[in-house]
């Protein structure tokens, strides 16, 4: 049964008439419907496809394609579940809010802040990256001064509005499409041969059985490459989150939804299975160049590198706006729930959580200076302590909607327009494979490997949960009686 402090009364779920839930009466519907498309589409689309798909070929080879298809499926399944309940009740606290309802305000509450300690520490992260490659074009501005930079205008691009925010992000998201389209359409070109002005020999897909077979490694690879590019899908969920801020979240979230199929298979399978068939898995040229890179100098692409380098810019810019705008949207929920500060739900006059951006950006900030004092160890904490939390918030994901179903069909049958595949089956079974790569994480021991981000994130968890079971505790009696519709 969940409770409220007397401070932070339930918030009342049904949605007004332009498609938001009063909850989000401080926030403004200032995300246009091509925003969120965009938003849907780049969301599953970070800069990990591009420089981590690499490492993942050089272990599975084209068995790569199978652990790529097997994590699709399981950001399918979630999203189906999110899409389910975020359908439902549109809120900007997402499955956190939905875990409070569903679970117990102690489970709204952790989940809540792992997921706003994953994005923040994503922030510093992405900031670094983008500093990185710009120093490369401009080395006269330092790394630190560019890592700044790029904290400083997308922190002012998200406190002018939500529609500012959107703007960006449709616009980062189109270039992310524009060129996976454009690599997919020379690649399979290339393959056939048919690619006008190259010498690339036409090898069909030849590549994918020729050098040592399908499986080169041998089966287990396929799970050691699920742990490599499992986190490059982590991201999809946003858009269940800025819903809420749309005209008619409702049509958004289902809309998004039932396009996370052909979303997943077109940018993550089909652009590696072009890699894959362009050139042999064990092609030097892979690892040392990237695969993207790689595949596009085989067909004979001019400035290839500078290309590539471009467009993960562009991805990392992207993450960093998404991260800021996720991170404040949840702090704001928390903040609306009783379980941040009361200041974060605070909006100026465009709808804009300043405080609850402010707030975020700040702790970004730190983590950026922690990254150039102390990489090797307080930011490798960081790194380790969030890594698997997105894995966390899936498995939050999975519970709550078992139990979400039965509310919305007592409470608001006619709001179940999304509805999660051959129910309970499928969501239990996505629980199996969630908590089967946690496992499996644990057998990767290497240093900054899976065990030591599993076991640092579990710590993290279980601080966090500790100190929601205390507040829950430490909460007046009366608060206790409060019951959540």
């Amino acid at each position: 049964m969940t409770t409220r402090p007397p401070d932070a009364p339930a918030p009342d779920t049904a949605p007004r008439a332009d498609g938001q839930s009063p909850e989000q009466a401080g926030l403004k519907a200032g995300l246009k419907n091509r925003h969120l498309s965009m938003i849907a589409i780049g969301g599953v689309i970070g800069a990990g496809l591009f420089v981590g798909s690499a490492s993942g070929i050089a272990a599975a080879g084209p068995g790569i394609l199978l652990s790529y298809a097997l994590v699709a499926a399981l950001v399918v399944f979630v999203m189906r579940m999110l899409g389910e309940m975020a359908a439902a009740y549109p809120t900007s606290g997402s499955f956190s809010a939905y875990a409070d309802r569903a679970l117990g305000r102690w489970a709204g509450f952790s989940i809540g802040w792992l997921y706003w300690f994953f994005w923040v520490v994503v922030l510093a992260v992405e900031a670094t990256a983008g500093a990185v490659i710009l120093e490369g074009w401009v080395p006269a501005v330092p790394q630190w001064a560019w890592a700044l930079i790029v904290m400083v205008v997308l922190t002012a691009t998200n406190l002018i509005s939500v529609g500012s925010f959107g703007e960006f992000e449709f616009w980062f998201a189109g270039i992310k499409v524009v060129a996976i389209a454009g690599f997919i359409l020379l690649g399979v070109l290339a393959i056939f041969g048919v690619l006008p002005g190259t010498d690339h020999a036409a090898t069909g897909f030849g590549n994918l059985t020729e050098h040592g077979g399908f499986l080169p490694n041998g089966s287990g690879a396929i799970l050691t490459g699920i742990l490599l590019v499992v986190f490059s899908f982590m991201g999809s969920e946003i858009v269940t989150l800025a819903a809420a801020e749309s005209p008619d979240a409702r049509r958004a979230v289902a809309k998004a939804t039932r396009s996370v199929i052909w979303r997943v298979g077109v940018f993550y399978i089909g652009s590696i299975l072009v890699v894959v068939a362009l050139l042999p898995w064990n092609d030097p040229a892979i690892e040392k160049k990237g695969s993207y890179v790689a595949a596009l100098d085989s067909i004979g692409i001019p400035h290839a590198g500078e290309i590539m380098n471009f467009i993960v810019l562009t991805a990392v810019l992207s993450c960093l706006n998404s991260g800021l705008y996720t991170a404040s949207r949840m702090a704001f929920s928390l903040g609306q729930r009783g379980d941040a500060p009361r200041s974060f739900v605070r909006t100026n006059a465009r709808g804009v959580p300043q405080p609850a951006i402010l707030a975020s950006v700040a702790f970004g900030f730190v983590a950026v200076a922690f990254n150039y004092l102390w990489p090797d160890t307080v930011f490798q904490f960081l790194l380790n302590s969030s890594g698997a939390v997105a894995l966390f918030v899936w498995l939050v994901i999975c519970f709550s909607q078992l139990r979400m179903r039965g509310i919305i069909l007592r409470e608001n049958p006619e709001k179940l327009v999304v509805r999660m595949w051959l129910f309970p089956y499928l969501t239990w079974v996505t629980i199996a494979m969630i908590s089967f790569v946690l496992v499996y994480m644990l057998t990767d021991d290497k240093e900054g490997g899976g065990r030591s981000q599993v076991l640092l994130s579990l710590l993290v968890a279980a601080l966090v949960i500790a100190i929601a079971l205390v507040r829950e505790r430490r909460r007046p009696e009366s608060a206790k009686d409060a019951v959540a519709p």
